[in-house]
């Protein structure tokens, strides 16, 4: 089983990193696209497609990473009054309800993407890409989600540290 949580973290650590590419080749894109039309006045066809494609990419695929880091916004006032019995089986809830609904998302998810790839769907703009690229994020991010809520979940039962500890503990962050 420790083979399979560092695994999981290995893939999470991997979509942080894509995730990352892609938030900084929306940003390039961003700037070639100022300096295309306001600088040379002329237009441009597939730049604010392109960017809204990659941003949203870059949150669905980086999803794992986030999970992994404990890196998402967190309401600690239910877990604050709890012992330490209540905080793991409220995690364990959470974690479970995490994993059911990203599951479920994944695998509509899945068969939006296939369906779009199989049926050649293209986006109603000049530039029209094919469909399945901009929905890919859907299905892989949610997917690995899911595999990341798998192995926290699987951690919680048999006692090992959740996530990877890259965080910074609440009190450094102030």
């Amino acid at each position: 089983m420790d083979r399979f949580v560092a695994g999981v973290h290995q893939i999470s650590r991997a979509c942080g990193t894509l995730a990352a590419i892609c938030l900084a080749s929306a940003c390039i894109v961003v700037c070639q696209m100022v300096v295309i039309r306001y600088v040379l006045g002329a237009s441009t066809v597939w730049q604010s497609e392109f960017v809204t494609f990659a941003v949203v990419a870059a949150t669905l695929i980086g999803s794992p990473y986030v999970l992994l880091t404990r890196g998402h916004v967190n309401v600690d006032l239910l877990p604050h009054y709890l012992g330490e019995t209540g905080k793991h089986w409220l995690a364990v809830v959470a974690s479970g309800l995490g994993l059911i609904f990203c599951g479920v998302l994944a695998w509509t998810g899945w068969t939006y993407f296939y369906e779009a790839w199989s049926e050649g769907w293209v986006t109603a703009s000049v530039w029209a890409p094919p469909l399945w690229l901009p929905l890919l994020p859907l299905p892989l991010g949610l997917g690995l989600l899911t595999l990341q809520y798998t192995a926290d979940i699987l951690c919680l039962l048999t006692g090992r540290e959740v996530g990877s500890g890259e965080t910074m503990p609440p009190e450094e962050i102030e």
